[in-house]
């Protein structure tokens, strides 16, 4: 049986009221489905966080932090929290590249309308204003860019239909405005999502209250001149899709307008050339589905990477997983394996920019996983930045989305509670040698639960002779019940140091700190271990990073 979507972000209490007249739609406030999505969001909802605003220069990634913020090969550029950006609660984003002067910018959705800030000195973001909502609050709001115009959507608003907003009227601001949209598009009310085709110029209006929930075909080839195109309905409700003129492996599709949507238990993938009459191509399901909620095309469009938003929740193993299918043949997709992250959290979108998927992964924040290898289903994490730092966790909070493809390369996130986040990754770069007698290991080390210990090694090269009785060991661990943990620190010899012994009743979160060893009797070069031990039951984690201070 086909169900209605109840995963998502947290819902504010002034959207319930907002909609309560509205019609059946993917979060209906009057279904039962709308009513466990309500109780759903609100067991998470978090108030924007108020702390200052982060600019004026950028913060390296160092030793696993950018200011207070968990990080590996991505740095910090600003934090403008949404009290300094329009107010509300953050969604989703996208991004502009002024083509007159390469002048880049966020558009970032809120509860109560849509944010317009200049990037272009992405360590000092200038709010520019803001489009109110048309209609009343919403959680859910999503824009995409297409010839210099904004079309923006939200759910859950009777008569809110897509706002048109023309981006060239931002270089003229000069202070923050409250703007009006050049055209309101009235062939749908509510709409959970949009994408768009730039190569074509159609726009598809997502889990709308027309076709079904499927996707609403716009033709925007005259931005500010929107007409109905038609409607994808076969499959019922849609989540998300991509849609492309396709150019992958499979030659009975070359050259035609392929939409592949994340159909809440199913990859659907559908023949959009001909508006009037759309063919449903495939309709494939997997192991262990529970909400397909988004997905993105590798560049070759060989492959389809897919998050499902409730796999993690309802599930036992918390880890994000991200689905990996082969569209060899786009009649039988194949689900040819599952990459699970060394970290607790639900995932949300995702988007591909060359061999690196970027996820907005709430929160675990925005994390980076390198593609070369998807052919054999091998994903490994290149990086991370994490703007939830309180803890992982499978819950609605944190990153809600992002956009990688602004061509400075970087990266804007929409935090849910913290706004607009603008980092750089560093992607792919050798890692400078150590300096200063410091040598750590910032790959990601799982550790099970109740299980066998598990060991990360750092190798000690060019120390004369033994190691100092001040030997500093930096320790970043991540984990849910840090009092189930054991850790020694392991010599090359074999000599085990004891740095910290199990205690059940600490039920604190992580252990990020610095422990002082005397391993003066130890001969510094060689191999050193880190060795940690779950003794009990119930909770996970993983060895983030740990170093060596000679």
């Amino acid at each position: 049986m086909r169900f209605r979507r109840i995963g998502g972000a947290l819902l504010l209490i002034a959207a319930v009221a907002a909609v309560s007249n509205a019609p059946a739609g993917a979060h209906d406030p009057t279904t039962p489905e709308g009513i466990a999505a309500q109780r759903a969001f609100m067991a998470d909802y978090q108030p924007a966080d108020r702390r200052a605003a982060v600019t004026g220069a950028a913060v390296p990634c160092v030793n696993g932090k950018a200011d207070k913020y968990p990080c590996k090969n991505v740095d910090l550029l600003s934090v403008l929290p949404l009290g300094n950006m329009g107010g509300g609660n953050g969604n989703d984003i996208w991004g502009w590249t002024d083509p007159t002067n390469g002048k880049e910018y966020a558009i970032a959705g809120r509860t109560n309308g849509t944010s317009f800030i200049d990037i272009s000195t992405p360590t000092a973001p200038v709010y520019l204003g803001n489009l109110p909502s048309n209609g009343g609050s919403s959680t859910w709001r999503d824009m995409k860019v297409y010839k210099d115009h904004a079309f923006i959507v939200a759910d859950a608003i009777t008569g809110h239909g897509m706002q048109v907003f023309d981006l060239t009227r931002l270089r003229t601001v000069t202070s923050p405005q409250t703007f009006t949209a050049d055209k309101l598009y009235t062939g749908f009310g509510p709409a959970h999502n949009i994408a768009i085709n730039e190569a074509t110029g159609y726009a598809y209006a997502i889990g709308s209250n027309t076709c079904s929930g499927g996707p609403h075909m716009v033709d925007i080839r005259t931005p500010k001149s929107p007409v109905n195109a038609g409607c994808v309905s076969q499959d019922g409700y849609t989540h998300d899709t991509q849609c492309v003129v396709y150019n992958g492996p499979d030659a009975d599709y070359a050259g035609k307008e392929i939409c592949f949507s994340s159909n809440e238990d199913t990859l659907t993938i559908v023949n959009v050339s001909t508006k009037s009459s759309p063919v449903q191509i495939s309709r494939t399901s997997y192991s262990g589905a529970q909400y397909s909620h988004q997905g993105w095309l590798t560049e070759n469009q060989r492959y389809f990477l897919m998050d499902d938003e409730l796999d993690e929740s309802r599930g036992t193993d918390k880890k994000t997983k991200s689905y990996i299918w082969d569209l060899q043949d786009l009649d039988a997709p194949r689900h040819i394996g599952t990459y699970s992250s060394p970290v607790e959290a639900i995932d949300h979108n995702m988007y591909v920019k060359g061999d690196y998927v970027y996820q907005a992964n709430y929160r675990a924040g925005l994390r980076i996983l390198d593609i070369k290898n998807v052919a054999s289903a091998s994903l490994t994490e290149a990086g991370y930045f994490d703007i939830y730092e309180a803890a992982d966790g499978a819950q609605f909070n944190g990153a809600w989305s992002t956009y990688p493809y602004f061509p400075s390369g970087n990266v804007v996130i929409n935090g849910i509670e913290q706004g607009l986040v603008v980092v750089k990754p560093n992607l792919g770069a050798t890692p400078p040698p150590p300096t200063g007698g410091k040598f750590e290991n910032l790959n990601n080390v799982n550790i099970p639960d109740a299980g066998a210990a598990v060991t990360s090694d750092v190798t000690v090269t060019g120390q004369a002779g033994n190691a100092p009785s001040t030997l500093k060991v930096n320790v970043d661990i991540k984990h849910t019940w840090r009092g189930d943990l054991v850790i020694d620190l392991v010599a090359p010899d074999g000599t085990a140091y004891r740095l910290k012994n199990s205690s059940g009743n600490d039920s604190a979160d992580n252990v990020i700190t610095t422990y002082t060893v005397n391993a003066s009797t130890e001969v510094a070069n060689g191999t050193w271990k880190l060795k940690v031990q779950d003794v009990a039951r119930y909770d996970t984690g993983y060895i983030d990073a740990w170093s060596l201070q000679f």
